[in-house]
């Protein structure tokens, strides 16, 4: 049986595959090798190190953005910020097919073209909605990666919301004792759907809440 030749995109279409199925640690160049069904050296005729494979896979996973935005039907008279909602939960739902790719996003030294262009119809609904250049540009400070369907948290505990408690009573008194506030909130809150966060405490009623709070507070400003 004849073999599908090797290419660039065949290669970055195995590393994203690759990285769905073991994360960022799984994807080496030997295994992307082994995906493609081809020697090592064969891939550095279309990718030159790791460090283009992940700046590729970026560029492909922000064309799946670009195209699940595309694919969203417009009701007639719908507001740009309800329009805007819907493109950023639609980027969402890719990034949380690909929960790997938030890191890559992140550790990318140049912006892709991909993404700029999913900034720039962002921008373009918000313009045609009624908000200055001025407003539109601390918009887009405001939503930061959230824009793109994922959030940088502040900080990951080891163990998630529960970690006081399995820790043991002792250390679980300390922290009450000590950030009382802290312990009261992790205490009362729990997280019963893991397998729809990208973060600890980010998972889609987060998401949507506070999305919700920056676009109503910009179409506030913009009337």
């Amino acid at each position: 049986m004849q073999r599908t030749p090797l290419s660039r995109e065949r290669v970055l279409r195995a590393a994203v595959k690759v990285a769905d199925e073991g994360g960022l640690q799984a994807l080496t160049m030997r295994r992307l090798a082994e995906e493609v069904d081809a020697e090592a050296m064969s891939l550095y005729y279309h990718v030159a190190k790791k460090e283009d494979v992940l700046d590729g896979v970026a560029d492909m996973i922000a064309a799946e953005i670009n195209e699940a935005a595309s694919q969203l039907a417009v009701p007639a008279g719908e507001s740009w910020k309800l329009t805007a909602r819907r493109r950023i939960l639609a980027a969402r739902a890719v990034m949380l097919r690909h929960p790997w790719a938030p890191t890559v996003l992140e550790t990318r030294a140049t912006v892709s073209p991909a993404v700029l262009r999913y900034y720039d119809g962002l921008l373009g609904l918000m313009l045609a909605g009624g908000l200055s250049y001025d407003l539109a540009h601390r918009a887009l400070h405001a939503l930061g990666s959230r824009a793109l369907g994922f959030t940088q948290e502040l900080f990951t505990p080891v163990g998630g919301a529960d970690a006081a408690g399995a820790a043991g009573p002792g250390t679980a008194a300390e922290m009450a004792a000590t950030f009382p506030h802290l312990a009261d909130m992790l205490a009362s809150i729990v997280h019963d759907n893991p397998d729809v966060t990208l973060g600890w405490c980010d998972d889609q009623a987060e998401f949507e809440f506070a999305l919700d709070l920056i676009l109503d507070g910009l179409d506030r400003l913009a009337a």
